[in-house]
């Protein structure tokens, strides 16, 4: 790759650059190899709780599987128990091992929301992802402001615009400020 980019792998500087790519990489596809099950359902315990918790800021980094550039953002998760909870940091830990793969951020919104079903059986969830692309921002159209949401809704979410409305006013936007 660096001769086809016209430069010289063997050059100073560059020498350890094939092994430091090849590093990088492993660690940020990390999520392709791990065991989601590891950490997070010792991390669930049987409550009585009925009342939505919200989980924001949750940042990630992923690289995009069309152009292998990074697009980095912060989900959200809110869901209503039905008998169980889960430990505040699995939530970030779930995120992780969906963004540490060569994804779509459609796939890791749906895919981080399915497996907190799986996991919780709540009575509703959802996932509300916001990245910047580098694919866009970097090449290509070369927005440097623009951004991506996406939303995945299961169970009462699906079904009730109110709860909806509830997470989505408490969530920050850059374009408000808050």
């Amino acid at each position: 790759m660096i001769r086809a980019l016209g430069d010289d792998p063997d050059r100073p500087g560059l020498e350890r650059t094939p092994e430091r790519v090849a590093e990088t990489l492993m660690y940020l596809t990390r999520g392709q190899r791990e065991d989601i099950r590891a950490g997070i359902e010792d991390g669930l315990f049987a409550d009585e709780s009925r009342d939505m918790v919200v989980v924001r800021d949750i940042e990630f980094a992923s690289l995009c599987e069309h152009h292998m550039l990074p697009f980095l953002g912060h989900a959200h998760v809110a869901y209503v128990p039905d008998g169980r909870i889960l430990g505040l940091s699995r939530f970030a830990r779930v995120v992780d091992h969906f963004a540490c793969r060569l994804q779509v951020q459609e796939r890791l919104t749906r895919q981080v929301a399915d497996h907190l079903v799986s996991v919780l059986r709540p009575k509703g969830l959802g996932v509300v992802v916001t990245a910047t692309h580098l694919c866009m921002v970097a090449r290509g159209v070369r927005k440097q402001d623009s951004d991506v949401t996406t939303m995945a809704w299961r169970g009462s979410f699906e079904s009730e615009a109110g709860l909806r409305a509830e997470v989505l006013a408490g969530l920050p936007s850059k374009r408000n400020g808050k």
